[in-house]
């Protein structure tokens, strides 16, 4: 297990030396998105429109984060992680269409999620549940936000960070998955149990 601090935009060099286990915190740049932003910008890559952020090298945050608006600014009050297998479906052509370098979520994601990862050189992190107000510590600024029109938690929301962390690399680039080896080592428990049990 090795830390990594890293900033954004991240290249795919820096993303190829983690692995799972590894620890990571970010500073820079963030971007939200949950289901309703990934079917859209995945609209606008299928018809060749132009989306309103730059994610080459960017890192994505499956997160409805809480905001409030004081004056004109935006303040994240809390900013825990959506469950990830949501976005099972559309990560793989996502990181098809655009160099994504850091996807942030709880849960894991699927193997074929785990391969586009490989693929593209991008890595799947864990940020803790339940850990919402420390994720709104590290957002510094409210940089802005597109797409309103799909609700405050579906919106994409531009963060900027410091030290947002600590998330755990739990499937990296080279297709590694903890949450196969967690599977894989629960069904061969449960065999020794079936067969203890007769």
């Amino acid at each position: 297990m090795v830390e990594y601090r890293l900033k954004t935009p991240i290249s795919e060099e820096d993303v190829r030396k983690l692995n799972v286990g590894d620890i990571v915190y970010i500073t820079g740049k963030i971007y939200t998105a949950r289901d309703q932003a990934h079917r859209r910008i995945l609209e606008y890559a299928d018809k060749g429109l132009k989306i309103p952020v730059d994610l080459n090298g960017s890192v994505i945050f499956h997160v409805g984060p809480i905001v409030k608006k004081q004056d004109d600014k935006w303040i994240v009050i809390s900013a825990g992680p959506t469950t990830s297998t949501r976005m099972n479906l559309t990560t793989p052509k996502l990181l098809e269409n655009f160099a994504v370098r850091i996807i942030i979520g709880k849960g894991g994601m699927s193997k074929e999620v785990a391969e586009a990862l490989k693929r593209r050189g991008a890595v799947y992190c864990h940020f803790t549940g339940g850990a919402g107000v420390l994720a709104a510590k590290a957002v510094k600024n409210v940089e802005g936000v597109d797409w309103l029109d799909l609700g405050v938690p579906e919106a994409l929301w531009r963060f900027e960070v410091e030290n947002f962390g600590p998330v755990i690399v739990t499937i990296d680039s080279k297709g590694r998955s903890i949450y196969e080896d967690v599977g894989k080592n629960v069904e061969k428990n449960l065999e020794k149990i079936y067969q203890q049990m007769g």
